[in-house]
């Protein structure tokens, strides 16, 4: 009977104790160093992740495009040598003045608006690249914070796995306790030692976990494999003033996505009118300089003016504009559905962190102060002999799963936000 109660004093003390998520010991031993700043991680991605470098390069790479296809196309540079009666070089240079030898330069000129208008396309595309740019960079913050988010809760479900642990060990040692004295049978003592190894599967599990979301973290950060373990910090539930109209306006005058596809759709109409541009001729102009002999001749100089018919215009330019009206409208079409997406994602984003927000307040109110009134409750009737070992144990594991459930609910709290972010280009922590 002493070693009964000595067990259920022990186990009343640790009730007694204040509950948080997990012991001091045990979290140092599920993530041991200093948490790492969300900010410095988010800082170290946009500097060094591949993916936003890329897109980066890309947009630098598009920025000088305009100045290349709004320039005028290089002069040609011309030497002409005319013989006369032979094909020897400088035949007939004295004695005739039809023979000479010139010098001379061509220009290409495109109808007046070409340029400006290939110039305009291409800084739209360019400004499409920096709107990918910024899409690449949101996504990639995006996912590391949401396996910041991801490690965090699993290192608080390691610290509560092994704060669990050793209160299921001293249920255990409560129920040999109760063996020894003749009180219990020893299915009781078999079924604890089960609830200790599967707590040792759910610990195993959840560290494999933890290595696969840190695998993928260092990868977004550009960081060795081989590199120093990164600790999260504490989840903390983030609040949302805005409205979903709010997040709405905010998201369709910021998204990358939809910005992207406006210039595009610009870029297209600039595109239309270049089309209509190419009905218009192009001309060349051709000077010569010609020299026959000093002493007996005067020099020759022409001056050549040519235009370039578009005689073509049902097979290639009539084509050519069906094409950009095309690619216009379809650019049109593009950014309906791009809003459309933006709209239904951040609906589905704001749903879940509201409904979320609403279950983590049951949680904190109702199911963790009820599932452990109702653990308390078994244990004093498990003392007093009205109430069986597997009741006990029943309200012992609805507290493990309440307190579980509360972290990973708050996990998926956060990542909501963090996707509502992305798509809004807000910071609302």
């Amino acid at each position: 009977m002493k070693l009964r109660y000595a067990a259920i004093l022990l186990t009343i003390a640790f009730l007694a104790a204040p509950w948080p998520s997990a012991t001091a010991e045990a979290q140092e031993a599920a993530a041991p160093g200093t948490p790492a700043k969300l900010s410095d991680l988010l800082a170290e991605a946009a500097r060094n992740n591949p993916r936003i470098r890329a897109a980066q390069q890309n947009w630098r790479a598009a920025q000088q495009v305009p100045s290349q296809v709004s320039t005028l196309p290089d002069p040609e540079v011309m030497v002409q040598q005319v013989n006369v009666g032979s094909p020897r070089p400088f035949s007939g240079y004295t004695n005739t003045e039809m023979a000479s030898v010139g010098l001379g330069f061509s220009q290409d000129i495109p109808f007046p608006g070409k340029l400006r208008l290939r110039g305009e396309i291409a800084e739209k595309q360019a400004q499409v690249q920096e709107q990918a740019y910024e899409s690449v960079r949101r996504v990639v913050l995006a996912q590391v914070k949401a396996n910041y988010y991801q490690l965090g809760y699993l290192a608080t479900r390691l610290s509560i796995l092994h704060g669990d642990g050793q209160l299921l060990k001293e249920v255990e040692q409560s129920a040999e306790a109760r063996y020894r004295s003749g009180l219990a049978n020893q299915q009781d003592v078999l079924q604890a030692q089960l609830e200790q190894t599967r707590l040792l599967r759910e610990i195993t599990m959840t560290q494999m976990q933890s290595d696969t979301t840190e695998a993928k973290l260092k990868e977004l950060l550009n960081r060795p494999q081989t590199s120093p373990d990164i600790a999260a910090a504490e989840l903390r539930q983030t609040p949302v003033t805005q409205t979903y109209d709010e997040l709405l306006a905010a998201a369709g005058s910021s998204n990358p996505s939809i910005a992207g596809t406006q210039r595009m759709v610009q870029k297209a109409g600039l595109e239309v009118d270049l089309a209509h541009k190419n009905f218009d001729p192009d001309f060349n102009i051709t000077y010569m300089w010609l020299r026959t002999d000093p002493f007996q001749y005067r020099a020759h100089y022409a001056l050549t003016f040519g235009m370039r018919i578009p005689i073509y215009r049902s097979r290639r330019d009539e084509k050519a504009l069906a094409q950009a009206e095309a690619d216009r409208s379809a650019a049109q079409d593009e950014l309906e559905a791009q809003r459309q997406g933006v709209a239904g994602a951040l609906r589905q984003d704001y749903a879940v962190e509201t409904r979320s927000a609403e279950l983590l307040k049951i949680y904190r109110q109702g199911l963790q102060p009820q599932a452990r009134a109702e653990f308390q409750a078994g244990l004093a009737a498990y003392q007093s002999d009205r109430e069986d070992f597997q009741a006990l144990l029943a309200s012992f594991l609805d507290v493990l799963n309440v307190d579980e459930r509360y972290w990973q609910t708050l996990s998926e709290h956060e990542t909501a936000i963090a996707q509502i972010e992305e798509l809004t280009g807000l910071t609302l922590r």
